[in-house]
Formats: C-alpha cells, sequence, structure tokens
C-alpha cells in the first residue's frame, strides 16, 4: 500500500471531513491526528518525528492510503517527494474563521498540556508556530504562509486547493472517481474536536 493522496492543509480546515470523504472515495485508511492519539505505536513513531528525528514514511504511515491534517501536513514537501504520484489536497477557510476555530479547540489544548514533548506541543506548537501560536498576527501569518508556499509549489495536475462547502464535485474529478450518493459528509465540530484533542494533554 502507499499514499496516493496527501494533504497539506492545517488543522481546523475541514480535515476530518475530507478523512471521511477520502475513505469513502475508497482512498481510505487515511491517517489523521486520531489515529495517531488512538495508537501506541503511532504515537512514539510520531513522537520521535515531533522530535526531530529522520522519519521513516513508510513505517509512519504504514497501512494507509492517504493522510490529512496534523501530524503529516507539517511534512508535505517530504511526502510529496517521497510519493511523487500521490496527488495533494489543500483544504481551505478564511483566516478569521479558522483562527477562531483554531483558538477555541486546538491552542486552548495547547495552553493546558503539560506534557512538552506531546506531539502537539512540540509538533504544532513549536514547528509550526514557533511557540507563538496564541500571536494571532503570527498564527495567520503562519497559516497564509502555508497556503502560498503549497499553491506555489504544485500545478494544478497535482493540486486541489478545497473548501469543505465545495462539495463532492471538484473532488471526485481531481482525483477521477464516481460522486458518491450520499451527501459530503461533515464532521468534527468545535466540541467534538476539543474534546479528541484533550487526550494531548496526557500524549505518552
Amino acid at each position: 500500500m502507499t499514499i496516493a493522496v496527501i494533504g497539506a492543509g492545517f488543522g481546523r480546515t475541514g480535515t476530518e471531513s475530507m478523512k471521511l470523504a477520502l475513505e469513502q472515495l475508497g482512498l481510505g485508511p487515511c491517517h489523521h491526528m486520531k489515529e495517531v492519539l488512538s495508537s501506541p505505536e503511532q504515537l512514539t513513531l510520531w513522537r520521535a518525528i515531533a522530535r526531530g528525528e529522520t522519519p521513516d514514511w513508510g513505517a509512519a504511515l504504514a497501512g494507509y492510503s492517504s493522510c490529512v491534517d496534523w501530524p503529516s501536513a507539517f511534512f508535505w514537501r517530504e511526502l510529496s517527494e517521497a510519493y511523487p504520484d500521490a496527488k495533494i489536497i489543500l483544504t481551505l477557510r478564511s483566516s478569521e474563521s479558522w483562527y477562531q476555530s483554531m483558538s477555541n479547540t486546538i491552542f486552548k489544548i495547547l495552553d493546558e498540556s503539560t506534557d512538552p514533548e506531546s506531539v502537539g506541543l512540540k509538533l504544532i506548537g513549536e514547528r509550526v508556530f514557533e511557540g507563538r501560536f496564541r500571536d494571532r498576527h503570527h498564527a495567520i501569518a503562519t497559516y497564509e504562509k502555508n497556503t502560498a508556499q503549497v499553491q506555489a509549489a504544485f500545478g494544478e495536475d497535482r493540486l486541489l486547493s478545497y473548501q469543505i462547502g465545495d462539495g463532492w464535485n471538484p473532488l471526485c474529478r481531481f482525483l477521477d472517481k464516481p460522486i458518491p450518493n450520499q451527501p459530503f459528509p461533515r464532521s468534527n465540530s468545535t466540541a467534538d474536536f476539543a474534546e479528541m484533542m484533550k487526550r494531548l494533554e496526557n500524549d505518552r
């Protein structure tokens, strides 16, 4: 099994819905932070990667056909080279709504974390946001910089910039998949996500 789709979008841009959509299209299992938090083996692998150890992508993503969300989204450059045939999906939302959602969920959980070696603090807090995730201007600038860099790195043949409200049509056209008969999945509200992310505090 190899990675066919790489998600390059930050958390809170609809990554959980995209995970469900990709799995519904036959591109699963799809790797997501939920898999990391629910697997001791995944935690061990990703804590090492978050610390800066050289990743073994074959081990970190073994058994998966796609990946979205952090922690893998931080490594979209490396993953796009490791899997040159993989399509790239950049999930997006407005900068302001993204920051508000982050403030209510991930940033709040990171503030409360007591484990400095957790994947959340080490990778998201330190490596993504350089320890300044509560600096609104810096956080939004980081989000917008990632968007610009991803869009500059790939052509339309390999990259789809996608907002969850776009539905099935552009996604299925990009992936050359038939459109499912059921509605596009919508999951991971702020309340749902906050509950899941609380486990980052005790990540071990």
